[in-house]
């Protein structure tokens, strides 16, 4: 599985990524944001979850560093992301942890068939 973020033809990068971009750009690329490690930016706690969502339910705004990735100079993407913790603080660095279920598939008002339970939540380095 991956963590797709797109780059379109102007340069810029979106997650997740979309079919056009910034003025109608067209995507040439996606990048794994699994791969990479991640900078919290913020970050909070939620007692009050959707049926199937662990109580309490850590969650981050993160910003991947994908210069690497590119060629035209310092590039980078923000996601909200779900933490394996909340002993985490801004400024800490993260990285995906792939889960087979990110919440309990019996639960809540979708036929489980018809979702994905997989996925990524991220760990302090």
């Amino acid at each position: 599985m991956t963590m797709d973020a797109t780059r379109y033809e102007d340069g810029s990068i979106s997650y997740p990524g979309h079919p056009r971009g910034p003025d109608g750009a067209e995507p040439v690329e996606t990048i794994d944001l699994s791969e990479y490690t991640a900078e919290v930016v913020t970050w909070t706690t939620s007692t009050a979850t959707p049926p199937g969502v662990r109580e309490p339910n850590h969650l981050a705004i993160v910003e991947f560093d994908v210069s690497e990735a590119v060629d035209d100079g310092d590039e980078s993407v923000r996601a909200i992301v779900q933490l394996t913790t909340g002993d985490v603080e801004t400024g800490d660095q993260v990285r995906a942890v792939y889960e087979d279920e990110l919440r309990e598939p019996g639960a809540g008002i979708r036929e489980p068939e018809s979702q994905r339970w997989d996925g990524y939540r991220f760990e302090p380095v």
